[in-house]
Parts: structure tokens; C-alpha cells; sequence
């Protein structure tokens, strides 16, 4: 367990007065929480957590329950200015407006965060003594203490390059979806500890004008004209906005996806039991020798995740392709032509996903990722997986059947017979299970081709999630389509029931990294890579 030691619990509180004082304040009325350098995954079965871990920066949250509450709560633990600090911070904004000009070469919110601390370096002196605003300047700057400096440095930038009261949320890369209602506490969904409110509140006094600032931090300004406003922050975040009373009946309402900046590996989705290592190794073989396949489900059932987890096991010497309107497929391999939508602009400068995939069979690539599929470009990626090129994306369906009468029906319209070269169709969905939200990969399907006799594509079961178990089955075990007459054959198997030896191996080398908690995600790529290039004696341990 990842729990601090007290020399560095010690240190962070020397070095960031705000907590020191929090944990001073909640230790009169809890006990003391315990300090983790990251969130444990055993404490999302905690009735009752106490915990702190820090997040980017400056913000630390403590997650906790009491026997009091209904539910857990979510504290962000940030600088707050005292009125001294506010005068103070305002007069180091006016300096700083006058110093602006200086400074023209800013092109990222790296480049101004950059900026705002250096600024606030050459407008202010370090003064421990400066207690009070009133004692003035000191040769035209202002006299702040280091507990001043952290605060309206943190204050400054949140308001001018991060996400005003939304910051400490978005610092912390423990949380997939941000919820915000006028006038309520924010809620968001955690990783380990699922729906939770947050100490963070949107007044409805000024929450106008907080939806149209954020709104054009997106490059996508809303107003009572625009009323909905989708687009994607600096860390690839996916927002969006909704803003007139007469439709967001509470008043302005914001939904953040955020991005992780670390995709979640394969082994970690294996130890949730999201998928089985027999799935994981299925996808292993099938991507190496490149079968195109769909990851669908319904909207934040993980489609995304499960198909960045699984990219490693695309060869680290193929050209990988991906299209998408916000940029979510993260790819590890070194060649890697990463293209995006673009709307805004003039009409003509327009490019959207049809044009991207119709670029992308002129690259030569060897996978083509279009981040999702929704309309008309299903029918480009199918030309593309008709021409040899495959395809891994994701789609909006709850089962192969959907799939195949969302593909073959209006606006998509691909011919049936066409159908066979998707080779299969992972389902995966949230769901409840004894009252606890799980995310799972309900079936994996084959896509065996069409039997004009039935007028229909022919389908095989090869895994099925047994939700009373809670245990995935490998109903194809010694029986896939897919792993005999599409892998095997043209792998140079003279029989090819023995792709299932191969299949056996790589379960295991999955199976025991799981044992070894392998978990972070670039080490897992290194594993996967090195079993590429040098087989399982170059493997670091034993399977």
C-alpha cells in the first residue's frame, strides 16, 4: 500500500501551510486522516475512508465517510486567500498587467504559467515579517511571506490559465467525470470511489459568467444564442456546456471528461475484472496479426480505455493511424500519425472524420484507429479494413446484433456480405452488481460472414461474462473462428488447434504480471515489446 512515511508526511506539511492547517482544523473533529501517495485501489471497499493524497501541485484531497454522513465526501485541500492576501494579490495584478507587454512569446498555458511565476518573482519581495498590506510597497513591490507567494501564485494561475473553482478537479488524475449544477456541490465520478460530492460549490450569483469563461478556455463560446457548447481543454478534457435557464432549468450546467494522461494498462483492466486474462491474451494475438475489431458499449462504459490498454499489443513496428474529433487514443509505438477534426474557421477550411479516413488510406498505415465511429465515416472504415487496412474503433452499441443493424441500416448502409471483414465485436458496458457499479466486458463476438440463406451475418460467441459468477467464460476455447481460420492459417500453422498453445502462454505471461503487480502502463508496454523481440526467456520473470 502506497502509504507515506512521517518524515514525508512531515515535509508536506512544512512546505504547504494550507494543509498543515486543514489537518490541524478536521483533526478537532475526525481522526487524523492517513497520508497516501496514491489512492489505494483496496479503499474503494471502505465504508468509512480517511484518507489524504496529494494531487498535482499544490491541491491535496481527503476522501472521507463518517458514520454520520450518507455519503463519501471529496475535500479539495487549496491556498484560500485572506482578505490581507486579496489586497495583496490585487496590487501584484495590477503590477503584473503593466509588466504584460513584456512579454510576447507565449504560445502554450505552459509557456503563461511560466510567465505568471516570473512576473510575480520581479513585482513582489519575499518579507516574513510583512504580515499586513497596509505596511505598504518596498521599492515599488509588494512585501508578501512565502505562505503569501504560495497562495496568490496558486490564485492567479487557477483564474487566468487553469479552471477557476474547478482546478483542484482538475489537477487530480484520480477523476473520469466532472458534474457541475448551479447552485449545487459539485459531484464527480473517482476512480476508486465512484459518485462523490466535492466542497466545491458554483454560486448561482456568478455562474453566467463562470459557463462563458469556461466555455472560452474551449475555443467554443456560449451565450442565450449558442446555448450548448462542446470542446476539448489544453490537457484534452472533453467539456461541454449548457448554458440559457430556458434549457438548463437550474441554470448553467457543465459536464468534464477528463483525460488521462497515463492510459490504465491492460493488467490493471485484467486485476479489475473488467476483462479476463483469456480476453487480454485474445486481443494480444488478434491485434499482432492485425484483425480489426469494435470496442462498444454505452457512453462512459470504458470503450476508450480498454482500446488505449490494448494498443501495446500492436508491434512496436507498425505505423499506426488514428482520427478523431478530440484526441483520446493515446498510442505507445514510435510511428505514430496522430490527425484531428478541425470545425471552426471557415466552411471550407472544414476537415472532418470522412476526410481524415479517406487521408489515411493514402499513408500506408499499418492499423487505422479512428478514436469513434458515430454516422456516414463507418462506411470509409470498412473500405479501409475491404482494402487490408485494420481497424480498431469504438461505437455505440449494446450488442453485436445492434452493431450489425446500425452498420448495414440507414445512414451507414454497408452490405451485409461486407460485414466479415470486422472480424469481431467486444461488448462492454457498467453495470450493478450487488449494489456496486463495475465496468465489464460483457461478450466478445466473432464475426464468422453472411449466409444468404437467412439473409444474415453469422456470428459466434467466443467469451461471455457470467454476471452471477462474476467470471468470464471463453466459450470458443478450442473453437474460434477467428484464432483457426484467420490467425492460424495464414500464420504458417500446420495445425491450428496449435494457436491455442500460444494463446495458453500469453494468458500466463498476462497472469503473472497481475501477480507481480505490474500495473503501470509504460512498464507493461516494455514487458509486452520484449516479448516481441525476445520471446519469454527475455522476459524479467518467470511464467
Amino acid at each position: 500500500m502506497p502509504e507515506m512515511d512521517k518524515d514525508e508526511e512531515h515535509k508536506l506539511m512544512e512546505e504547504n501551510p494550507h494543509l498543515r492547517k486543514y489537518i490541524e482544523n478536521i483533526s478537532l473533529k475526525m481522526k487524523k486522516p492517513t497520508f497516501y501517495t496514491k489512492v489505494p485501489s483496496e479503499e474503494g471497499d471502505n465504508k468509512y475512508p480517511n484518507l489524504i493524497y496529494p494531487t498535482k501541485g499544490i491541491v491535496f484531497i481527503h476522501m472521507f465517510r463518517t458514520p454520520e454522513m450518507e455519503q463519501i465526501e471529496y475535500h479539495a485541500v487549496e491556498p484560500k486567500l485572506t482578505d490581507d492576501q486579496i489586497k495583496k494579490r490585487d496590487a501584484i495584478l495590477e503590477l503584473m498587467y503593466e509588466r504584460a507587454h513584456f512579454y510576447e512569446n507565449i504560445k502554450s498555458p505552459e509557456d503563461l504559467r511560466k510567465a505568471i511565476g516570473t512576473v510575480l518573482d520581479k513585482v513582489s519581495v519575499l518579507d516574513e515579517s510583512a504580515t499586513s498590506f497596509d505596511e505598504g510597497k518596498k521599492r515599488g513591490k509588494i512585501r508578501i511571506t512565502k505562505e503569501d507567494k504560495i497562495g496568490i501564485k496558486y490564485d492567479i494561475t487557477k483564474d487566468i490559465v487553469g479552471g477557476g473553482p474547478l482546478e483542484p478537479l482538475m489537477r487530480d488524475p484520480n477523476i473520469e467525470d466532472i458534474h457541475i449544477l448551479t447552485g449545487e456541490d459539485v459531484h464527480l465520478i473517482h476512480k476508486v470511489f465512484d459518485l462523490v460530492r466535492t466542497n466545491i460549490y458554483i454560486d448561482p450569483e456568478w455562474a453566467n459568467t463562470f459557463s462563458q469563461d469556461f466555455s472560452e478556455k474551449i475555443g467554443s463560446p456560449v451565450s442565450d444564442g449558442v446555448p450548448i457548447a462542446d470542446g476539448t481543454l489544453p490537457d484534452g478534457s472533453r467539456v461541454n456546456i449548457i448554458h440559457p435557464e430556458d434549457v438548463s432549468m437550474k441554470g448553467p450546467s457543465m459536464t468534464v471528461r477528463k483525460f488521462s494522461e497515463t492510459p490504465i494498462s491492460i493488467t490493471q483492466i485484467i486485476n479489475w475484472g473488467t476483462m479476463s486474462s483469456y480476453t487480454a491474451a485474445y486481443l494480444w494475438i488478434a491485434m499482432q496479426y492485425g484483425r480489426s475489431f469494435f470496442v462498444c458499449g454505452e457512453t462512459a462504459s470504458g470503450k476508450t480505455t480498454t482500446c488505449n490498454a490494448a494498443i501495446p499489443f500492436i508491434p512496436p513496428d507498425r505505423k499506426i493511424y488514428s482520427a478523431e474529433n478530440t484526441p483520446e487514443i493515446q498510442v505507445p509505438q514510435p510511428v505514430w500519425q496522430q490527425l484531428l477534426t478541425r470545425t471552426t474557421g471557415p466552411k471550407e477550411s472544414h476537415v472532418d472524420l470522412n476526410d481524415l479516413l479517406k487521408a489515411a488510406l493514402r499513408s500506408r498505415p499499418n492499423y487505422i484507429i479512428p478514436g469513434e465511429t458515430r454516422g456516414i465515416e463507418g462506411r470509409v472504415v470498412f473500405q479501409a479494413m475491404q482494402t487490408g487496412h485494420p481497424c480498431i474503433t469504438t461505437f455505440h452499441a449494446g450488442s453485436v446484433t445492434k452493431v450489425i443493424q446500425r452498420f448495414t441500416g440507414d445512414p451507414i448502409r454497408i452490405p451485409k456480405p461486407f460485414m466479415d471483414n470486422l472480424d469481431f465485436v467486444l461488448i462492454q458496458m457498467a453495470v450493478d452488481r450487488k449494489g456496486v457499479r463495475l465496468r465489464r466486458v460483457l461478450s466478445l463476438d466473432e464475426i464468422e460472414g453472411y449466409n444468404s440463406a437467412v439473409d444474415g451475418v453469422i456470428t459466434r460467441k467466443a467469451f461471455e461474462w457470467n454476471s452471477a459468477s462474476d467470471k468470464h467464460i471463453f466459450k470458443a476455447n478450442r473453437n474460434s473462428y477467428i484464432l483457426e481460420e484467420k490467425i492460424a492459417k495464414n500464420a504458417g500453422y500446420e495445425d491450428p488447434t496449435e494457436i491455442y498453445n500460444e494463446l495458453d502462454l500469453r494468458k500466463r505471461i498476462l497472469d503473472r504480471m497481475v501477480e507481480e503487480k505490474i500495473f503501470d502502463y509504460y512498464e507493461v508496454v516494455q514487458f509486452i515489446w520484449t516479448y516481441f523481440r525476445e520471446g519469454v526467456d527475455g522476459l524479467p520473470i518467470t511464467i
